[in-house]
């Protein structure tokens, strides 16, 4: 299936950085990477730093399915409010969830040192605004659900959001940990640093078929080869259904574009943007000055469907943009992506079933980075016999 649609920003402003080669003869690893986008990269990354040797596939070529479609905004702030957690999966969990992917974004930023260019890296404060009234009292909930759980986040009334931002809303919390990255480049970058190590990546080769016994799986491929392995992970988003054997999320498709470059940062400190109201809208800013904003979510049923709906899309956020700032922009990119979303916002990560050697990295969601910097830290450790008690928030059989 194809997992996005029209002329994402990132591939085009990056070219093709790295290629890979399809996989033509058998190969033997300690671990099989199913999917080469951002989740199989940082896999790829934390297991050979771990000392592991490791194979990746993908299907398509490297970092162009759901990663090429990102607007790659790192927040620690879930899709579900923390005040919703709390009541679905008890206040330890839901504020260990938040803090989880606080840190994952410190881990970004420690990663991209290490990398040939920062990907895009810049820390961003993120303002949450209301989208009316009732959101605006949410707020205040939210406010004191956050303080008490440590994270350092600010409560603004409306005069405050529009001296500060020029945004009308009547409410907003400001988070001081944020950030944003180019997440094709980063991918691809570490899937280069992971092959240095000893990684060999293939793409445009999917496993068909996996069988296993009692030292590990073979997995087939389309192309008649084959790979074997003692641990399989498969990082493929919702496409990884096929080797569940069910559907853990409901699929939808968010649109996005990003404009032309303007002269200046068009809000204060280029924070990242999102608001209450669900679906929500979304927005960041390039390095290269461009503004790239995100929403109009619906239901997923099938890729020439998502893309006859593109340029109607395209128009609504080109007026909710131009509402925001009080000025049109230019569009020169619009696309759109598929991805899966979960009842409770939290990702699926680890076995199917405890003691498996078949494991889950799934980060659906409006947190699919800072969930993946997790799963790959996990699962590595999982791999090395070290389980972490986190993995268990996120457990396949919750």
């Amino acid at each position: 299936m194809d997992l996005r649609s029209g002329r994402a920003y990132w591939p085009l402003n990056n070219g093709l950085m790295h290629t890979y080669p399809p996989l033509s003869a058998a190969e033997q690893a300690d671990v099989l990477v199913i999917g080469a986008g951002i989740t199989g990269a940082l896999l790829a990354d934390a297991l050979t730093r771990a000392g592991l040797d490791v194979v990746v596939t993908d299907r398509r070529d490297a970092a162009f399915g759901s990663t090429s479609a990102s607007t790659a905004l790192l927040q620690y702030e879930i899709d579900t409010n923390l005040v919703d957690l709390i009541p679905l999966v008890g206040q330890r969990d839901a504020e260990r969830a938040y803090h989880l992917c606080r840190e994952s974004i410190d881990a970004v930023a420690a990663l991209v040192r290490e990398l040939p260019d920062d990907c895009g890296f810049r820390a961003r404060g993120s303002l949450y605004y209301a989208s009316n009234r009732k959101d605006a009292r949410m707020l205040r909930r939210e406010h004191a659900a956050r303080r008490a759980a440590g994270l350092r986040v600010e409560h603004l009334d409306a005069r405050d959001v529009q001296a500060r931002f020029g945004i009308q809303a009547p409410g907003a919390l400001l988070s001081e940990d944020g950030a944003e990255v180019d997440p094709y480049r980063l991918a691809q970058h570490l899937l280069w640093a992971a092959q240095g190590r000893g990684a060999r990546v293939y793409d445009r080769t999917e496993v068909r078929r996996l069988d296993e016994d009692p030292g590990g799986f073979t997995a087939h491929t389309d192309r008649g080869s084959s790979v074997r392995a003692r641990w399989v992970v498969v990082a493929t988003g919702y496409e990884a259904e096929s080797f569940l054997g069910r559907r853990l999320a409901d699929l939808k498709n968010s649109y996005a574009l990003a404009t032309e470059p303007v002269a200046q940062e068009p809000w204060p400190t280029g924070c990242l943007l999102w608001e209450t109201a669900r679906p929500y809208l979304y927005a960041r800013t390039t390095p290269d000055g461009r503004i790239v904003m995100g929403g109009e979510d619906d239901a997923h049923h099938n890729p020439a469907r998502r893309e006859r709906a593109l340029p109607g899309k395209q128009k609504r956020l080109e007026r909710k943009l131009e509402h925001l700032l009080g000025r049109p922009l230019e569009t020169a990119f619009a696309w759109a992506g598929t991805f899966g979303e979960t009842k409770d916002g939290l990702p699926f990560i680890g076995p199917k079933t405890r003691g498996e050697r078949l494991l889950f990295a799934l980060g659906y969601g409006g947190n699919g980075i800072t969930y993946s910097v997790q799963a790959a830290r996990m699962l590595t450790e999982l791999i090395l016999g070290r389980p972490d008690p986190d993995m268990n928030i996120f457990r396949l059989d919750r």
